[in-house]
């Protein structure tokens, strides 16, 4: 088994974001790649994405969870295929055709221009995302940050792949930027909904209660589409 993670929107380096997650699932026989994103730094827009993530399912015929956070549950729903054989949403949105991120949160957005066609996240804001983080993860998550391609927010999948594969949504009860009650709402639609005590970014903040769900998810085969 191996699960193909893909990060949230506005910044970049995937594998750094999952570092702390990628040893305590190796140990359980779970290896980990994260995917860059073209649409983050300026180049690509949601189909891209879908069609970075989809690569790298295909790169290996071994059975996979694909794993979303945030903005990477647009990309997952569109991006899903064998061998994937789960989606994990992290604290995410699962779009039906026709929505996006512009349709489905709530509130002002998070972003500010940055040249043409480019948003970032607006500097105020970004305590909302680390508060429960360490000094190490604030500092790496800073210096991660990245414009983005701005189309995407307002781009719905071209398919839906929780329609078809067994899903589990993590609500992350203690986020103060995306409200659990949007996170709960979006859940609904998964097959499963489990909820962490954390904030935005679980993977740095607690990876080994993480871990220990996507293990589990790993080990469970009877789980029904929603």
């Amino acid at each position: 088994m191996r699960l193909v993670f893909v990060h949230g929107a506005l910044v970049r380096d995937g594998a750094w974001w999952w570092s702390r997650m990628a040893p305590l699932l190796a140990e359980a026989g779970i290896d980990s790649v994260a995917v860059e994103l073209p649409s983050c730094g300026g180049g690509g827009d949601l189909h891209d994405d879908a069609a970075a993530v989809r690569a790298a399912l295909e790169a290996s015929d071994e059975p996979a969870l694909l794993c979303g956070h945030s903005y990477g549950g647009m990309v997952i729903t569109e991006a899903a295929a064998p061998p994937a054989r789960r989606l994990i949403f992290i604290d995410s949105f699962l779009p039906e055709l026709g929505e996006s991120i512009a349709t489905l949160a709530s509130g002002p957005p998070p972003y500010e221009p940055a040249g043409e066609g480019l948003v970032r996240l607006k500097p105020a804001l970004m305590p909302l995302f680390v508060h429960d983080c360490d000094d190490e993860a604030v500092a790496g998550a800073e210096a991660r940050l990245t414009a983005q391609s701005s189309v995407v927010f307002g781009q719905s999948p071209h398919s839906v792949g929780w329609r078809t594969l067994p899903s589990t949504y993590v609500v992350c009860a203690e986020d103060r930027a995306t409200p659990p009650a949007l996170q709960r709402a979006q859940a609904r639609r998964a097959s499963e909904v489990v909820e962490l005590a954390a904030g935005h970014h679980p993977f740095l903040s607690q990876p080994a209660a993480l871990a220990e769900l996507i293990i589990r998810c790993g080990e469970q085969t009877d789980l029904p589409v929603r």
